[in-house]
């Protein structure tokens, strides 16, 4: 079982952010047949489904449909937006039983290369997340920029203490230094990492989550071991196919699995990953 499997419906953004490098493959909305059959093959291998890898979901034409399957087969949905679609998906979201979390990319703003003010952003995502939370919908309000494009966090947090009446630096941290902004609703900063590069140097030694406590389908049905590989570099065979159990009992598989258990991985792309260096600290 795993605590997150990553299913892409869509490998299209509607933005282009400085610190995701995007991906190169050819543009792509997974149909409610596939993601239905995708989505089928994945259910005995776990609850928790994140409805995306590269792309922005919220673009998605037919995201209530997909949503409504999920739903159907007992999926728990978890949503990571660019928080620009919020205003117009929202009826969409709020009907939905099925959604369990919504996290939102707040450095996306800056990371865009956004000039004008935060100001009518971050009120949209706002009022998502504060009618999303009322109905049990767990909201993160992500600022994984530290120590990279960070300048204009002070305004975000800014704002966020005028909506709370109070200063949200001041706010209580629990031990990954979120802080509740309100029942349902949290604020995540994160440090800005480096994707999975091969032209990055190899680390030698790293430990990762990958086809331990998740995986991921990419839009065609590729199945990879992490949500970090935008390309399907490490393609381990196609949940179309195939079935889950038969993929996880490749030799390739296995290799990499052990490889992570003993921070030897076996593929040069997980010794030059940027995210995955942070379980060494």
């Amino acid at each position: 079982m795993f605590k997150r499997m990553y299913l892409e419906i869509t490998n299209v953004c509607n933005l282009r952010c400085a610190f995701c490098p995007g991906t190169q493959r050819p543009r792509r909305f997974m149909t409610p047949e596939e993601f239905r059959q995708l989505a089928a093959r994945l259910r005995p291998h776990g609850t928790y489904l994140m409805l995306h890898v590269m792309g922005e979901p919220l673009l998605h034409p037919r995201l209530a449909e997909l949503l409504d399957i999920a739903g159907a087969l007992g999926f728990r949905v978890c949503l990571v937006t660019n928080g620009t679609l919020l205003p117009r998906q929202l009826p969409t979201l709020e009907s939905s039983p099925a959604l369990h979390k919504l996290s939102v990319s707040l450095h996306s703003f800056e990371g865009n290369g956004r000039q004008d003010a935060a100001a009518p952003y971050l009120e949209g995502v706002w009022q998502a997340a504060q009618r999303l939370s009322s109905r049990g919908v767990l909201c993160a309000l992500r600022l994984w920029n530290g120590g990279g494009l960070d300048r204009r966090n002070g305004e975000i947090l800014s704002f966020l203490s005028e909506k709370l009446g109070r200063d949200v630096t001041a706010l209580p941290t629990d031990r990954l230094g979120n802080r509740r902004l309100g029942e349902g609703l949290f604020l995540e900063p994160g440090e800005r990492f480096d994707w999975p590069d091969p032209a990055a140097p190899d680390s030698g030694t790293e430990f990762c989550h990958g086809l331990r406590s998740q995986i991921a389908v990419l839009c065609d049905g590729t199945v990879v071991p992490c949500c970090l590989d935008s390309e399907g570099r490490l393609a381990l065979g196609n949940l179309h196919r195939q079935e889950l159990a038969e993929i996880l009992v490749s030799p390739r598989v296995t290799a990499m699995a052990a490889g992570f258990s003993r921070r030897q991985p076996s593929e040069e792309l997980c010794r030059r990953c940027g995210y995955a260096a942070r379980f060494s600290r």
